[in-house]
């Protein structure tokens, strides 16, 4: 079975003075861009099963903007280690998605998300703010490994 990895970086966040790294909201350009990406993956993509979502407040809130884009409600998973993640920590996730999701969007931060395109796809993909890429593979989850996509599309939708 094809299973396909979407991975959306964050839009563009503000750098408050004083406010935590994972506390950090997004930007006015930020606010104006992810809907452009949920736009490009409705248009694009289509049906999304899973949504596995940063903690951070920066990609939850980019992943509510998205998601007024979509065309049917998705599964959504906030999970603590898309945050300040490597490429073990992203893989790791992958791993143990279900396998009854056949179509999963990530969201989430660099430099995790392009090393983790890099990783399974031996190509690299440099993933600005509000970046999509869109990986294929074959088999279960369970079976992601270096190499094991292919790259299909990537765009960075602006308004």
């Amino acid at each position: 079975m094809d299973r396909r990895l979407i991975v959306l970086r964050h839009a563009k966040s503000l750098w408050p003075d004083g406010v935590a790294d994972h506390d950090r909201p997004l930007a006015e350009r930020g606010k104006r861009e992810a809907p452009v990406a949920g736009q490009w993956l409705r248009d694009q993509v289509g049906q999304i099963d899973l949504v596995v979502c940063s903690s951070a407040t920066r990609a939850r809130q980019t992943w509510e903007l998205v998601a007024g884009r979509l065309v049917s409600p998705t599964e959504v998973r906030v999970e603590d280690r898309l945050y300040d993640a490597t490429t073990r920590d992203l893989l790791a996730v992958v791993r143990e998605l279900p396998p009854t999701a056949e179509s999963v969007l990530f969201v989430g931060h660099n430099p995790g998300l392009e090393d983790l395109v890099g990783e399974l796809t031996g190509t690299w993909q440099p993933m600005k703010t509000g970046s999509v890429a869109v990986l294929t593979g074959v088999g279960g989850w369970s079976d992601a490994r270096p190499c094991w996509a292919v790259f299909l599309a990537s765009a960075t939708p602006r308004p």
